[in-house]
């Protein structure tokens, strides 16, 4: 996701449209993007620490975005 403090121009064009096509009470809207990612193996600490350097350096522009690494099954 975007940081708060950054301008999400495509957040602010869906927040406006959304009353026009019936969609009410919607405060704000912030859009980002998402990576699955099907692991080989166990997930692990070492595998969940591989995959958070993964997304730091690769998957996600921290200069501007926050991430998280979560783990469904």
């Amino acid at each position: 996701m975007l940081k708060p403090e950054i301008l999400d121009p495509q957040g602010q064009a869906v927040q406006r449209a959304l009353p026009r096509l019936g969609f009410d009470g919607i405060a704000d809207v912030r859009q980002g993007k998402r990576f699955e990612l099907e692991v080989e193996g166990p997930v692990d600490d070492a595998a969940l620490a591989r995959i958070h350097e993964m997304a730091e350096t690769f998957l996600a522009n921290t200069v501007i975005e926050d991430f998280t690494v979560k783990v469904e099954s």
